[in-house]
């Protein structure tokens, strides 16, 4: 009777899974049914998100194989200086264009809880996904929100923050801009 009073509950939270589990080191798999559960599996992960002051969160990080992920930056203690966006629903991400511009910045994830690392990440990238409908949209992402894009295309081939940081690239990158920054003092 009175129903639409009540607050809108929020849907249980899924435990994250933790850098070592096994679902954290395979490839998604496509989406092939939008459907309420697959609606109902995205509000679950972007309430597990927002509890755990995440900015991003991919299925895998939450036990579920699906290629889907969420992008919601806000300005919370663990990224004070991020944009504010709408949450984003991710499916079956592409990237269809990388810069060739490398930039630095200081990554957490959910599943490696308490690190953070220095990742180089694409300045600029054009995505192409579904929504939840099934849909498809096309996007340039530039700055911190192509890097919560990547970060968590990142868990959808079945790399974690912590693998991607001992990448070659990673460590000639980061050796290259230290001598730079060396010969610039």
């Amino acid at each position: 009777m009175f129903k639409h009073l009540m607050p809108k509950q929020t849907p249980p939270l899924l435990p994250i899974a933790l850098v070592g589990e096994a679902i954290l080191g395979q490839t998604a798999i496509a989406v092939h049914h939008f459907d309420a559960e697959l609606a109902h599996l995205a509000e679950q992960m972007s309430a597990s998100m927002e509890a755990a002051k995440g900015v991003g969160i991919a299925a895998p990080q939450v036990h579920s194989p699906l290629a889907l992920f969420i992008m919601a930056s806000r300005p919370n203690e663990r990224y004070p200086d991020a944009p504010n966006m709408a949450p984003v629903v991710v499916v079956n991400p592409q990237i269809i264009h990388a810069s060739s511009d490398l930039v630095g910045g200081e990554e957490g994830c959910l599943s490696v809880p308490g690190q953070r690392f220095n990742i180089l990440r694409h300045q600029a990238i054009e995505v192409r996904y579904q929504n939840l409908q099934g849909e498809w949209q096309q996007a340039e992402l530039t700055g911190f929100i192509a890097r919560i894009f990547q970060h968590e295309f990142d868990h959808l081939q079945g790399i974690t923050l912590l693998e991607r940081s001992r990448m070659p690239e990673q460590a000639q990158s980061i050796s290259a801009q230290s001598i730079e920054q060396g010969e610039a003092q």
